[in-house]
């Protein structure tokens, strides 16, 4: 696997597990309500995009 792939598919992970950290234990009405959390997800929704395109 070459280099760049691994560091991209790195980030995913990362980013991945930064999602289950951010919501670990929070109900969908509290996630909902939580301008800021869902705009954490968001943000590494994208960077997981974007190591993937």
């Amino acid at each position: 696997m070459k280099d760049e792939t691994r560091a991209h598919l790195y980030d995913v992970l990362r980013a991945a597990q930064a999602v289950m950290r951010f919501v670990a234990g929070t109900t969908y009405a509290s996630y909902a309500a939580d301008e800021q959390l869902r705009s954490a997800v968001e943000r590494k929704c994208e960077i997981m995009g974007e190591a993937l395109a």
